[in-house]
C-alpha cells in the first residue's frame, strides 16, 4: 500500500495543492513599465495613437517577421482598428483605440485569439516633465485560470514586463530621432 501511496496519492496531492494555489491567484492582472522620453508629449502621443506607426516601436511588430497587419475604422484616435495575424509567436488577434486624450493619454482594448483567447486593456499616459515626458504602459485583464496556473512556473509581470520595457525602449528611440 506505501508503494501505491508514493505513486500515486501524493502526486496527485500535489497537483491539488498546485491547483488551489492556482485557483487563488487574483481574477484581474496588472502590469505596468514607465519610461523617461526626451520628447514632447505629442511627437510620442503621435507614435502611439496611429496604429499605422506601431511596427517603428512595438515589440509584437519588430520581433514577429510573419506579422501581418490590417487597419480600418478611423485613420487614427477612437475607432481606429487593427487586425494582425502571424505563423509566429505574436499570434492572431484585434486591437481598438476606445480613448485618445491628445498628449495626455491612449486606451486601446486588444482582443487575442492566438495562442491563447484573452481581453486586455493596454494603456499609455503620457506626464510631460521639463523636456522629457514620462510614458507608462499599464496592461490588465482577466486572470484567467490558465494563466494563474501558468504564473505558478513563470512570473508572468517579469515576462509581460520585459515586452513592455523592449517597447518603451524602442517607443523612446523613435521619439527622439
Amino acid at each position: 500500500m506505501s508503494l501505491i501511496l508514493r505513486i500515486v496519492v501524493l502526486p496527485a496531492l500535489l497537483l491539488g495543492a498546485v491547483l488551489l494555489y492556482a485557483a487563488s491567484k487574483p481574477d484581474i492582472f496588472r502590469v505596468e513599465r514607465s519610461r523617461n522620453i526626451e520628447a514632447p508629449p505629442e511627437k510620442i502621443f503621435a507614435l502611439i495613437n496611429d496604429f499605422h506607426n506601431w511596427p517603428r516601436w512595438a515589440p509584437q511588430d519588430r520581433e514577429d517577421a510573419t506579422m501581418h497587419r490590417t487597419f480600418s475604422g478611423a485613420e487614427r484616435g477612437v475607432g481606429a482598428v487593427s487586425e494582425w495575424t502571424s505563423s509566429g509567436s505574436a499570434g492572431r488577434g484585434r486591437m481598438a483605440i476606445i480613448e485618445s486624450a491628445p498628449g495626455q493619454k491612449v486606451s486601446v482594448q486588444v482582443d487575442f485569439v492566438k495562442p491563447l483567447a484573452a481581453h486586455n486593456i493596454n494603456q499609455f499616459t503620457l506626464q510631460p516633465s521639463g523636456s522629457t515626458t514620462r510614458v507608462t504602459w499599464g496592461m490588465q485583464g482577466t486572470n484567467l485560470f490558465m494563466m494563474k496556473f501558468m504564473s505558478v512556473f513563470v512570473n508572468m509581470d517579469r515576462m509581460a514586463g520585459k515586452h513592455f520595457e523592449s517597447g518603451l525602449e524602442d517607443l523612446k528611440v523613435a521619439a527622439e530621432k
